[in-house]
């Protein structure tokens, strides 16, 4: 299936695109092709396409053109094929509360496109994901235990968020592919140490992991090779805050260094720090990077929810 015919399948299967409706491509130099076949794809269907090229944002979080945010949020559907992520803007917030229908994609690829997540099947995540969202709701405590570190969280007043890769109802949106249910902990509530060793956001795949410190819901210490690349994590208490929970549920998501994607692999846990205001938080930061855990233990409240990144769930 060529970029097109893939585009138009998303756009029917997770968007409900109609025909007359205003279909905005959001995207920037280096994923241009794939904004052009997604706006090739919506003209195609029948759409009213519109396709806006920006500069690559310098980390994910950051805010696009004013110009960009508006035309969003004047849209029916709004797709962010991008080389850093959109999904933890004001621009995305505002355009959800007038309605729109929104995917991003940050640091989408071609490959992408056409095997892993996108090939899953989503009437399955969908279940999985409704199920660990409720769970993450109803918890006051999270706790990740891996290689003799553990991790606790306070979830207390906090719903948990679904993203399964499916938003057919205007003010919804999330990530494409995917396959998660996310959470805000408490800004402050979070201590202990962790191993991320899938993946982390601005380093890619890693190949010897990182352990983190956090106290007071906030990142005191990374270890491990390269961890300069995370030095924004430390310029500041926004930045270092630990400000999301999230959980893996697509089963056909492979590890591949592209946080869009590691994110969704069915069975990890993720954790990010910085901006967490899109989805129920209090912490506005200069970014959000992710850190992938593989095979980690969880329990929410006194529930195991998974063992060595196998769920332990009935869905």
């Amino acid at each position: 299936m060529n970029l097109i015919e893939n585009a138009k399948s998303i756009l029917l299967s997770s968007m409900a695109a109609k025909s007359g409706e205003n279909v905005l491509v959001v995207t920037d130099d280096s994923k241009l092709e794939i904004g052009n076949a997604i706006y090739l794809a919506a003209k195609e269907l029948g759409c009213e396409a519109m396709l806006m090229v920006m500069g690559e944002r310098s980390v994910s979080g950051e805010e696009p053109p004013a110009a960009v945010a508006a035309a969003m949020a004047a849209a029916d559907i709004v797709l962010c094929p991008t080389a850093k992520s959109l999904t933890h803007t004001n621009a995305r917030i505002n355009a959800v509360k007038q309605g729109a229908r929104i995917a991003t994609m940050p640091n989408i690829t071609k490959e992408m496109f056409e095997k892993g997540a996108m090939t899953a099947d989503y009437t399955r995540v969908e279940a999985l994901t409704a199920a660990v969202t409720e769970l993450l709701t109803k918890a006051s405590t999270a706790r990740i235990v891996k290689e003799g570190c553990e991790l606790t969280l306070d979830l207390r007043g906090r719903d948990g968020v679904p993203s399964p890769g499916v938003y057919k109802e205007p003010g919804k949106s999330g990530n494409l592919p995917s396959g998660e249910g996310y959470i805000a902990p408490v800004e402050n509530g979070s201590n202990g140490e962790m191993i991320i060793d899938g993946s982390m956001v601005g380093m890619g795949t890693l190949k010897k992991p990182l352990k983190v410190t956090v106290k007071d819901g906030k990142l005191t210490k990374i270890e491990g090779d390269e961890e300069g690349k995370l030095d924004i994590l430390l310029k500041n208490e926004r930045n270092a805050t630990l400000g999301e929970l999230g959980i893996g549920t697509n089963e056909k998501a492979i590890l591949c260094g592209i946080i869009l994607e590691d994110e969704k692999v069915y069975g990890t846990v993720h954790i990010a720090f910085g901006t967490n205001t899109s989805f129920g938080g209090t912490n506005k930061a200069d970014c959000h990077m992710d850190g992938i855990i593989l095979k980690p233990d969880l329990y929410l409240d006194d529930q195991q929810i998974i063992k060595n990144g196998e769920f332990l769930l009935q869905y």
